[in-house]
């Protein structure tokens, strides 16, 4: 093939991938935007989908037990296993336990996380942003806090559905840049 060939061929993938990096940018957008309009229903179902998936990890952790190598690591891994099944029923049966549970992780962690952004943006020159997104972070996880438990579902749906739109425009504006460099 000659290389005029392999270009064009290049293009057409690059054109037909931007496409659909437009494509699910735009579902992303519509999902964020929906979330955020009913954060509380987004926020159990984050809960939910979390018990699925730990309930699924318990049963295959207490699966892997009966291949350990000694009897002790065999029982060690059951009784993770059970623990995680345990934790991920829990979960199911009761979401709005596991969204307060999760808020509370998530509050602590943005607080944690904006102290550490502080300090790394105060050891660096032209680390404005940093300090500037550490304090957001801060703030954030402070609202969280002092607005728990009714936080809970809302504030987990609400970042969901934030963090879905920017990576929609994130998604668009890539596939747009793609389509401007392939048509040089």
């Amino acid at each position: 093939m000659s290389t005029t060939g392999r270009a064009n061929e290049l293009t057409r993938a690059a054109t037909s991938r931007s496409r659909s990096m437009t494509a699910f940018g735009i579902i992303a957008i519509l999902l964020g935007t929906l979330s955020m309009l009913a954060p509380g229903v987004a926020g159990l179902s984050i809960a939910m989908l979390l018990g699925f998936f730990v309930t699924i990890a318990g049963i295959v952790r207490m699966i892997w037990a009966f291949q350990a190598s000694s009897l002790a690591r065999g029982l060690l891994t059951f009784a993770l296993g059970s623990l995680t099944l345990i934790c991920g029923i829990a979960l199911l049966s009761n979401p709005l336990l596991g969204a307060a549970v999760l808020t509370i992780v998530l509050a602590v962690y943005l607080i944690l996380d904006g102290i550490l952004e502080i300090i790394a943006g105060l050891g660096l020159t032209g680390g404005v942003w940093l300090i500037l997104g550490g304090v957001v972070s801060i703030l954030l996880g402070a609202m969280i806090w002092a607005q728990y438990p009714l936080s809970g579902a809302w504030a987990m749906g609400t970042l969901l559905g934030i963090k879905l739109f920017f990576v929609g425009l994130i998604m668009i504006t890539g596939g747009s840049v793609v389509r401007e460099i392939t048509k040089v």
